[in-house]
């Protein structure tokens, strides 16, 4: 069998949704996988189409790569299970998604675009921060805004969680901004404003990187393309592409 036959383990291990290839790396070095019987505690093994992987005793079977983007609507939360019995994400998706994790997280009162996916790595590539991918959003706020306020969302605002800039601020309207984040701070807008004395009343994610959530319809989601998968993954200073203008299947 030639190496082009095969693949390192902890990259199969991710195909079959296990978890990112650093946390597969993990489990072989605990010995907890075996390779046709055999335990394996060696990161560089790889693995051929023959070959049956078990983790734990159970067999592996790599899935197919599957990467959704959902229109996310207020009122809902970023997790498979709430303690507090708040409705969740997965209402909007079929039992046979549930083992798509979502790649990052918009909070309950916050909309729009959300990616979820089954590839762990994808996953990890995605939220890594020295990718610096942009996320833009159309923010309202419960009142008009200073003008000198907007030089100081990018020129950096110093919170309790750090100092906080946004890359890019527009005002489209008086209570109405166009914010482009690098950052990834949790409630980072929120938090933003709020330092400056606003509330924001509604804050709608439009774009990551250079996917744009387009026509997609608030509860709505649909499968990504190749082409749109590899627009997540491009350099966050490559130039941004066009909105799609056409609506997308669900």
């Amino acid at each position: 069998m030639s190496s082009s036959d095969t693949v390192r383990l902890n990259k199969f291990l991710a195909s079959c949704g296990v978890g990112s290839r650093r946390q597969c790396d993990k489990l072989i070095r605990e010995g907890r996988v075996e390779i046709n019987g055999s335990p394996v505690s060696e990161l560089a093994t790889r693995v051929g189409p023959n070959d049956h992987v078990r983790l734990d005793g159970k067999r592996m079977q790599a899935r197919r790569q599957r990467v959704i983007a959902m229109h996310k609507p207020r009122g809902l939360v970023c997790s498979r299970d709430d303690e507090l019995g708040r409705d969740t994400i997965y209402k909007l998706l079929a039992d046979s998604m549930h083992d798509l994790h979502h790649v990052g997280r918009l909070d309950r009162d916050s909309e729009g675009l959300l990616i979820l996916t089954n590839d762990g790595n994808l996953s990890q590539t995605l939220l890594h921060p020295s990718r610096e991918i942009e996320k833009e959003y159309l923010v309202t706020i419960n009142q008009a805004i200073e003008k000198a306020h907007l030089a100081q969302l990018t020129e950096g605002i110093y919170t309790e969680e750090g100092k906080l800039i946004a890359k890019e601020v527009e005002r489209l309207s008086a209570r109405r901004l166009k914010m482009v984040l690098k950052q990834g701070a949790k409630r980072q807008i929120r938090v933003m404003l709020k330092a400056l004395g606003y509330q924001v009343q509604r804050l709608l994610r439009v774009r990551i990187g250079e996917l744009w959530l387009g026509e997609l319809e608030c509860g709505q989601w649909a499968d990504l393309t190749e082409e749109e998968i590899g627009m997540l993954l491009r350099k966050a200073h490559a130039p941004v592409s066009k909105r799609p203008g056409k609506k997308r299947p669900r």
